[in-house]
């Protein structure tokens, strides 16, 4: 080296740049470690300090001693060859300045390893194209063409344009750039070139050709070629909408769940089962569960309507948060309407939980609750079945069950159960016994005498959810009895001698409102009752949630049941209410001397007196021979028209009055139209009617003319208590209606109309001296006021606020009736205005007869509170049922009659506030509805018929009677009360026609069976049907000739349930809304 380079600068120069070649292909070996590797660099490094030389050039510091050999070029030493003076500038060579990508690579053949260019890579190449590359050996290559190449380099297409096809002992070179290093570095990847065809895809065609067969199967069929003449078939998913139509499934739902809660109330199903035949004793029909997500533990409400699942989860949450001191997270629950009422949701929304919602007829979305109700009605089943329990017992059933799970294992649950889960403390079962099982409960010493048996024979139907103690069914008494003094049986079963089911249903009887005296001191043995208004049960901590205890009667005279019973036997509706009217009493004076000691009284004498003279009724005169003078009565001026004979003081003495339904019609009419209405009274309104007879009456008490005692008056006019009086009035009336343009309505004799300009009309409704009007024009109720006033002596009460003892208010919502200071009056006058008030008129299952045992009771006071009632019916539909059943007991009422009698009075006592309420702007339109009960009466076996008509969003026409014959079927008895509504119907019609509203439609009349529906259409069932009687099949007629038309409703939605028989309070009450029986301030 000392030689070649002469000097030792140079020497050194060379040995740091072999130093630093060292230094930057430093590098671990395999197995070195750290320390050591840290030792060598470190080693290195010191080398270069002290050869204390400085890199100048960075060009000079990566060369190394090895590559200083003779120069390609011009075979020289001592430079680089980039250094070389006389390096060629050649076009073949790449600059180093040219900023693209570069590559150097080559394609090598699998076979035998030989290298040489590939053509498919390139997308053009011209191979006319002849040249040579000098390549860095300084040797050639010959050039057979050039064209483009496509790469794609970090995802993206790049295409070379000025590559060069080569091929030669070194390989294919693309003419790129080089890095500073001098390698050629390209990550990239040739695109391969395609020839694309087109041809006409039939995939589409064959699969409407196979019928819409699947796609798969039709690329079955071609690529494994089962068949001849099917081409290739591609294995599409494309859409077909034909198959979304005709084909479309629903989704898988998962079979284990995805997420389940980690703590306790953060996640609570929820469901309703049901309903459940028979119906326990306590009118239930649904179970409601409620089962948390984290331990599984479940609770159960018995429900009478799915209405009622609002209220119980209120208690479900109440319960649970005094318990655990949590709140609920999360609900989870079906679309039922039970679940997504406003209500519902704005407590939720309200409280914080949140709501899961199954999808539309998607329940297996609820599927731990769906799952939970079988399993619950399964063991159900095997429970009643074992000890072959009557059905009803199935709620009892139901708590038990899941009192039972509760303590069961579970998969959801690992090694706990759901209640130790819940709790966190191990649930004993040493109290389980076998559901329905014998049991001998003791009877405590104070409740027996010393020879009687000190323990009596029950069923055991569970625990007591109060107390810690046993419940048990006394069948002898039917009660349910709490005991933890009980002995059990359980290989015995209840005997019941009884095989039929539907025997077994109603063994559990259920008096929810009679009130007993309370127990003075607790009993252990207790025999619990349940009455509907008292407050709800709480639930344990320790068991869920279960039924109402279910009681029945003590045993007493009268029979615990009633069902169907209907007034009026032998009489019409009309003729049965004036009858029991007769019997009501007032307390006004009976006679002159009475009445002459009370100022007011006096007063209206001398005003009857002065009416009689101003109107010339009569002219005083001396009697002619041989005739006759009725004597006369005060305290209002009548004829003792008792003393009158037939065909000589009187002939004709029918007068019409105007009809209740007429009256609620024209208030309901009024109030769908927003007419006011107006009410006038005629004073001594019968004082107007003309005489036809020569009659003549003695001067009255108090009024006796001096020195003409001798003499009598000679009628002109009629005066009341004389028999011919109304219908002289009437006529007198009538007559005036008929002179000044009114018409009077043909199927309603007290119903005038008259019509004005523009289609205007007036009605005016006529009861006796009281007239109510309305119209569409004001100025037609002002004309026909001041024509009355000319014509007779009237008294202008304004807007109609009391009618016949009825009070109307009418508001901008509507028009309000009721009774309430007549219903006051009844309750004080039968000393029950200090009674405690009952919720429902009549015990639910209530039955009694003519023969009832008991004593009898003086018939009179019994007629006149039973009267009384009646008339309390104009306005109260809601009582129409009981009135006219007890109605029927007034021949010889007993002690049992009287006492329902009374409860009906302390159920008003706790409603006087109750009417009628027509909602203004409402549907004018009539609503049928027709129901009847099958052979209810015990005396006759006659169904009872019962209808009511709506306007107005309110009755104003009902009925429950008995019907005048015995039928052998529902079916009979129901198409025998269609009858009867059909024809109260076509008089309906007939009036709103008087009233200007005439319905071309077909009127409709809601029926709850279908059979009677079908039989009013055609005449099926002849041979069940034959004998019915043909006046009944007067309604097959009005339906033939589209009058009538009978549509079928559910049972809930039947209103004249309630005029047909004894109803639950829950759907007592319901039915009593829907006929718009309420409160006033309900209304506003």
């Amino acid at each position: 080296m000392k030689q070649k380079f002469a000097g030792s600068t140079k020497v050194k120069r060379a040995q740091l740049q072999a130093l630093r070649k060292d230094f930057e292909t430093l590098a671990m070996k395999e197995g070195e470690s750290v320390n050591s590797y840290f030792a060598r660099t470190l080693a290195i490094a010191k080398k270069m300090e002290a050869s204390e030389e400085e890199v100048e050039k960075e060009v000079e510091e990566e060369a190394s001693l090895e590559q200083r050999r003779n120069v390609y070029n011009c075979h020289k030493l001592g430079h680089f060859q980039y250094e070389c003076p006389s390096w060629e500038k050649s076009a073949h060579y790449a600059e180093m300045d040219e900023e693209e990508e570069v590559l150097l690579m080559a394609y090598i053949e699998k076979e035998g390893g030989r290298k040489e260019g590939n053509k498919s890579w390139f997308t053009t190449l011209d191979d006319m194209f002849e040249h040579s590359v000098k390549l860095g050996n300084n040797t050639r290559m010959q050039v057979k063409g050039k064209g483009d190449i496509r790469l794609e380099i970090g995802g993206r297409a790049h295409t070379t344009g000025r590559s060069k096809y080569i091929i030669g002992r070194g390989g294919m070179i693309l003419r790129t750039n080089m890095t500073s290093n001098k390698t050629f570095v390209l990550l990239a990847t040739v695109i391969p070139q395609n020839c694309l065809q087109v041809t006409e895809d039939t995939t589409n065609l064959w699969h409407q050709r196979f019928g819409h067969l699947n796609h798969k199967s039709l690329h079955y069929l071609s690529n494994k070629n089962l068949v001849e003449g099917l081409p290739w078939i591609s294995d599409t998913d494309k859409a077909c909408e034909v198959c979304n139509k005709g084909k479309q499934h629903r989704e898988v739902i998962p079979k284990m769940v995805r997420w389940r809660a980690t703590e306790r109330l953060e996640l609570v199903h929820t469901d309703v089962c049901g309903p459940i035949t028979p119906i326990t004793a306590s009118n239930k029909r649904y179970l409601l569960t409620f089962i948390d997500d984290y331990s599984r533990k479940t609770w159960v409400y018995f429900l009478s309507e799915k209405s009622e699942a609002f209220n119980m989860f209120l208690n479900f949450k109440s319960s649970i948060q005094n318990e655990m001191g949590m709140n609920i997270r999360c609900l989870r629950s079906d679309r039922g309407g039970e679940f997504t009422s406003d209500k519902f949701n704005k407590f939720c929304e309200k409280c914080g939980i949140k709501r899961q919602l199954t999808a539309a007829y998607t329940p297996q979305q609820n599927g731990v609750a769906e799952r939970k109700n079988r399993t619950i009605m399964n063991m159900v089943r095997c429970l009643l079945i074992e000890k072959t329990m009557p059905k009803v017992f199935w709620a009892e059933a139901a708590r038990w069950t899941v009192h039972i799970l509760n303590r069961s294992p579970t998969s959801a649950v690992k090694e706990k159960t759901p209640q130790a889960s819940w709790s966190g403390i191990k649930p004993s079962v040493d109290h389980f016994k076998v559901f329905g099982c014998i049991a001998h409960v003791h009877v405590p010493d104070k409740n027996r005498t010393k020879l009687e048996d000190k323990s009596i024979k029950c069923v055991f139907v569970g625990l007591s959810e109060e107390s810690k103690a046993y419940k048990m069914f006394n069948p002898v008494t039917r009660r349910v009895i709490i005991s933890r003094d009980v002995k059990f049986e359980e290989d015995q079963s209840w005997d019941r001698g009884r095989s039929s089911d539907e025997e077994n249903e109603d063994m559990l009887v259920c008096d929810e409102n009679i009130e007993d005296e309370a127990e003075k001191e607790p009993n252990p043995n207790a025999e619990v009752s349940v009455d509907a208004e008292a407050e709800p049960e709480k639930q344990s901590s320790e068991e869920d949630q279960a039924e109402p205890k279910t009681r029945s009667t003590r045993t007493r005279q009268t029979p615990a049941h009633l069902r169907d019973y209907v007034s009026g036997e032998g009489m019409s509706e009309d003729e049965a209410e004036q009858y029991l009217v007769l019997f009501t009493c007032d307390k006004d004076p009976t006679g002159y001397y009475e009445a002459a000691k009370r100022e007011e009284w006096r007063r209206a004498m001398d005003l009857e007196i002065e009416a009689i003279i101003k109107n010339e009724t009569w002219e005083l005169e001396t009697l002619p021979a041989g005739q006759k003078k009725i004597p006369v009565k005060w305290a209002r001026l009548v004829v003792k028209g008792y003393s009158q004979r037939h065909g000589i003081d009187y002939d004709e003495v029918f007068a019409p009055v105007a009809r209740w339904d007429t009256i609620r019609m024209l208030l309901a009419l009024a109030a769908c139209k927003s007419w006011e209405v107006f009410q006038l009274d005629v004073k001594s309104a019968f004082l107007h009617g003309d005489l036809k007879e020569m009659m003549y009456v003695e001067q009255p008490e108090g009024y006796i003319k001096a020195g003409e005692e001798h003499k009598a008056y000679r009628l002109k006019k009629a005066l009341y208590g004389l028999k011919q009086a109304p219908r002289a009035w009437h006529s007198r009336i009538e007559e005036y209606f008929m002179r000044n343009g009114f018409k009077k309505c043909s199927h309603e004799h007290t119903l005038f109309v008259k019509n004005g300009k523009e289609g205007d009309f007036l009605l005016v409704s006529l009861y006796v001296d009281d007239l109510i009007f309305t119209g569409t024009n004001l100025s037609l109720c002002e004309e026909f006021k001041i024509s009355m006033k000319q014509e007779f002596d009237m008294t202008d009460l304004g807007k109609m606020k009391f009618f016949l003892g009825v009070e109307i208010q009418q508001m901008n919502e509507g028009i309000f009736l009721c009774q309430k200071k007549y219903a006051r009056e009844i309750v004080t006058r039968f000393g029950m205005e200090n009674c405690n008030a009952v919720k429902n008129l009549i015990v639910p299952g209530t039955r009694m007869s003519l023969e009832e045992e008991g004593e009898e009771i003086g018939a009179t006071q019994y007629k006149q509170l039973i009267g009384s009632l009646m008339y309390l019916t104009n306005t109260r539909s809601d009582i129409m049922y009981v009135v006219c059943f007890l109605s029927r007991f007034m021949a010889k009422p007993k002690k049992a009659h009287l006492l329902a009698a009374k409860r009906v009075l302390r159920y008003i006592n706790g409603t006087l506030e109750l009417g009628l309420f027509y909602k203004k702007g409402s549907n004018e339109d009539l609503q049928a509805y027709t129901d009847s009960d099958f052979a209810g009466d015990m005396d006759s076996a006659r169904s009872t018929s019962g209808y009511v008509f709506l306007m107005g969003e309110a009755a104003v026409a009902w009925s429950s009677r008995k019907q005048s014959v015995v039928t052998l079927s529902t079916t009979e008895a129901e198409y025998v009360a269609a009858a009867a509504c059909a024809c109260q119907c076509i008089w309906m019609k007939t009036i709103l026609e008087s009233f200007g509203q005439t319905q071309n439609k077909c009127s409709v009349v809601f029926c709850d069976n279908s059979s009677s529906i079908k039989l009013s259409k055609n005449p099926v069932f002849h041979g069940r049907t034959k004998h019915i009687n043909v006046k009944f099949h007067f309604l097959r007629d009005l339906v033939k000739d589209g009058e009538i038309e009978l549509v079928h409703c559910g049972s809930k939605d039947q209103i004249a349930d309630i005029m047909t028989k004894p109803l639950k309070l829950d759907t007592y009450e319901q039915l009593r809304r829907m006929m718009g029986v309420q409160k006033v301030e309900d209304a506003n």
